[in-house]
């Protein structure tokens, strides 16, 4: 059984669930895996989906309910109790996904959900959790881990684990802390196992660990364990007392939300977009962008009206404005592109900044060189008047160089101020370059043609 399976015969399905065929519904549920279940939810209807979710005990049921999109899971919350929302689902659910779900709650119901958890140390790290920013380390990190006293021998240690590992689904690292709960260091299972029972941890452990603090912006994690390739990170407070660990799944959901917010703002599109938001909500991320480009198109418009002398005395200038304001966007999008995708990597530049404004600047030289020529001959052999051609390949060559120029600095500058480099791609890029393209590209015109 698969959940294409499920969804091709869902009307089946659904008609089990409407006749409350309990033992069906449990043996089809359970063949499937959490992701299928959640993925299969998009077909039923509210009620429907709560009878489902009923029927899922333990892990499976916390993890179909972390899979399913955002706004369907507070439509879904909202008509279960809090006991059931507690003993049902956050009780089986790591730290961070619990912090998660009650996050997404009223005040009133976060406060009735925490009160209906049993385990006080749980409702404690949930608590905890939501005091940190959403998008800090402490926002996404989980309390479970493996930790132990670098006072302690290997036999104690091996006992402590076995212990801790109940509450924890992956070991990838043991932290070793000290009688204050300061990180240390990283232990691994090779050596206590390679090493005597009576062989102090002190002497075992690598004080080289990479870490973060509760503090630490989330995309500075992602760059972190990419660098280093971790499957898991620690995080501190601010004295270096070890506080939960991020892994690696955690940060998969960060990279694709960073990846979606910039296609987004490259768009032009200022806000999260989902499936299930109001009409005006999405007209209202996409206002802003549009109205620059409304203000672009205006300035356009008036550097055409001011040289419209030109072009009624020479109608062949106007056959190219279309070419010269194409080439401007496409050069400075392609600019700015490369540029937010290094940054966004977090990989360091070991180039001086002179060093990499001189490559840049060979870079944009080259392709004026090549597409100015092309557009050189093209018009020398097909145009009957050499001012045109002139003007047009001059043109295309200075503004290539520049708008090529601009992509460049604009998000090296934005990111300087800490602002996304991301919002230089797209509109406010093409915007900019069209309308200092139309001005090279009609000044130009006009000496050539004696007409200024």
């Amino acid at each position: 059984m698969n959940v294409e399976n499920i969804k091709e015969n869902i009307e089946q399905f659904k008609e089990l669930i409407a006749n409350e065929n309990q033992k069906e519904v449990t043996a089809i549920l359970d063949e499937l895996h959490s992701a299928d279940i959640a993925e299969m939810m998009d077909d039923l209807s509210i009620e429907e989906a709560k009878y489902v979710y009923l029927q899922l005990e333990g892990e499976k049921a916390s993890d179909v309910l972390i899979e399913i999109d955002e706004d369907d899971r507070k439509r879904f919350l909202k008509v279960l109790p809090p006991e059931v929302i507690a003993s049902k689902f956050i009780e089986h659910m790591d730290s961070d996904d619990a912090a998660d779900v009650v996050a997404e709650l009223d005040e009133d119901m976060q406060r009735e959900v925490l009160n209906e958890i049993i385990d006080i140390e749980q409702a404690g790290d949930i608590v905890d959790l939501l005091e940190y920013e959403e998008d800090s380390a402490g926002g996404i990190m989980a309390k479970e881990l493996v930790q132990v006293n670098e006072n302690w021998n290997v036999a104690t240690c091996l006992k402590e684990i076995s212990k801790q590992a109940e509450e924890v689904d992956e070991i990838f690292y043991i932290y070793v802390t000290d009688n204050d709960n300061k990180l240390k260091g990283v232990l691994s299972v090779k050596q206590l196992i390679l090493n005597h029972t009576n062989t102090k941890i002190a002497n075992l452990y690598d004080p080289d660990i990479k870490k973060v603090t509760t503090g630490t912006r989330q995309e500075e994690v992602a760059e972190l364990m990419d660098k280093y390739d971790l499957v898991a990170v620690p995080v501190v407070d601010e004295i270096g007392r070890l506080q939960g660990r991020i892994t690696w799944d955690d940060i998969i959901d960060i990279v694709r939300e960073e990846a979606e917010r910039d296609y987004q703002m490259v768009s032009g599109i200022t806000g999260d977009v989902e499936p299930g938001d109001k009409v005006w909500q999405r007209v209202r991320v996409r206002f802003p962008w549009l109205m620059v480009g409304l203000l672009g198109g205006i300035l356009s418009a008036t550097v055409l009206r001011t040289h419209s002398a030109e072009l009624s005395k020479i109608t062949q200038l106007a056959f190219f404005i279309p070419l010269i304001a194409a080439m401007a966007g496409n050069v400075g999008v392609q600019s700015s592109s490369i540029i937010v995708q290094s940054i966004a990597s977090g990989v360091k530049d070991k180039e001086t900044p002179l060093k990499k404004l001189l490559k840049d600047t060979s870079v944009a030289l080259l392709t004026a060189v090549v597409f100015s020529s092309l557009l050189f001959l093209y018009n020398f052999f097909t145009a009957d008047n050499l001012n045109l051609t002139y003007s047009v390949s001059i043109s295309l060559f200075i503004v290539i160089i520049f708008a090529s120029l601009f992509g460049t600095v604009i998000p090296l500058i934005l990111n300087r101020f800490k602002i996304d480099p991301a919002l230089a791609t797209g509109p406010f890029i093409t915007t900019m370059n069209d309308i200092v393209g139309l001005l090279i590209y009609l000044s130009i015109s006009s000496f050539f043609f004696n007409l200024a």
